[in-house]
This record gives C-alpha cells, structure tokens and sequence, in this order.
C-alpha cells in the first residue's frame, strides 16, 4: 500500500500543485478580465471626460458669441445714434447755409434792382435832354426857316 498509495505529503503536494495551477490560471484569467474591463472603465471615463469638457467648451462658446453679438448690437446702436446726430447737424447747416444763401441773393437782387432803377433813372433823364435837344432843334430850324422866308417875303432894302 506504501507503493500504491501515495503518501499524504505526495497528496498534498500534488493537490497543491493542481490547485495552485488551476488557482493561478483562474486569477489570471480573473485579472486579465479584469484589466481589460478597468481599462474599458478608464476609457469610458475618459470619454465622459472629454464629452464633458467639449460640452463646457461648447457653452463657453455660446457664451463668448452672446457676449459678441451684444456688443456689436451696442456698437450699431452707438453708430445709429452718432450716425443720426451727425444727420440732424448737417440738416441744421444746410438750413442755415441755404438761410444765409436766401439772405444774400434776397440782398443781391435789391442790389440789382436799386441799379437798374438808376439806370432808368438815367435813360428817363438822358430821354428828357434828348427830347429837350429834339425840341431845341426843332424850334431852331422853325426860327431859321421862318427867318428866311421873312428874308424872302421882306428882301432887305
């Protein structure tokens, strides 16, 4: 029985190699699976990670063209503000321009009529001196003619 039965040390040995091998195939395979799972855990929160930094850089984002649109509404306001003002401003000289520019051809035009008024002035009396001169003329050539048909009429002794 010695021969054909093992010794309990030889069981024992034999029992721990075969459990020590099938326990250590089994805690590999255990953190093989393992490993592979905690790496896909890893990867899975890395995932989250980075989807949620893409979500805050996304706000951020919005947040950022808000701030952009609100400033270029400001600046058209700004601008259609300056751009009325500048309208109003330019309205009020050219009324004044066109005010002064009535002012000074309403003065011209007097100007111009005082002149021809003169100048009428001038041909009236100019007309009269022509009309006296006419007249002069007239009655001298009347006197001459009357003076030499008197000769005529009354030779001189």
């Amino acid at each position: 029985m010695n021969e054909a039965a093992l010794s309990r040390e030889e069981i024992e040995q034999l029992v721990a190699n075969i459990v020590h091998s099938k326990i250590y195939a089994a805690i590999e395979e255990f953190i093989k699976r393992n490993d592979q799972r905690a790496k896909e855990l890893s990867l899975i929160e890395r995932i989250v990670r980075v989807e949620e930094e893409l979500r805050a850089l996304r706000e951020i984002e919005i947040a950022r063209f808000e701030a952009a649109e609100k400033r270029f509404e400001s600046l058209q306001r700004e601008m259609n503000a300056k751009f009325e003002s500048l309208q109003r401003e330019m309205n009020a000289r050219f009324e004044a321009l066109q005010k002064e520019m009535n002012t000074r051809f309403e003065a011209l035009q007097k100007e111009m009529n005082a002149r021809f008024e003169a100048v009428d002035k001038r041909f009236e009396a100019m007309e009269k001196r022509l009309t006296f001169i006419q007249w002069f003329i007239g009655i001298g050539f009347s006197l001459l003619t009357l003076i030499v048909a008197l000769y005529r009429v009354y030779p001189p002794r």
